[in-house]
């Protein structure tokens, strides 16, 4: 993905909000149901096919983010980087599920750690 600016990054997250939301709720549903699973327990989730088909859907999902453009680095908690240039550098704009936006950033070679406030 060629860079975007911040203003770029922050548009395409707005757009994804309502995937990015569905995501986190399959995510959840999977994570009941399996551990209902593993427990011996019945789920008000289903069974093991219904386990299969969350899991599909949810990793289906992350390919269909990775293939907009996004970069997904993490899924629990989702975290997602735009490529982006800042004063000349290149950096990855960076969001961490439960901001309300875009607002840190850190160069290629820094990863997490270096997140500053943009």
């Amino acid at each position: 993905m060629s860079p975007v600016t911040l203003a770029e990054a922050r548009a395409a997250l707005a757009e994804l909000r309502p995937r990015l939301n569905a995501l986190v709720q399959v995510r959840a549903d999977l994570a009941e149901l399996r551990a209902d699973l593993v427990a011996g327990d019945t789920s008000p989730l289903g069974g093991r096919a219904e386990a299969k088909g969350l899991e599909a859907r949810f990793y289906a999902e992350l390919e269909r983010l990775a293939a907009s453009g996004v970069q997904v680095k993490g899924w629990a908690p989702l975290l997602l980087d735009w490529p982006g240039v800042r004063d000349g550098t290149p950096v990855l704009w960076c969001w961490l599920e439960g901001e309300l936006e875009i607002g840190w950033y850190h160069r290629l070679d820094c990863g997490f750690p270096g997140r500053r406030p943009v």
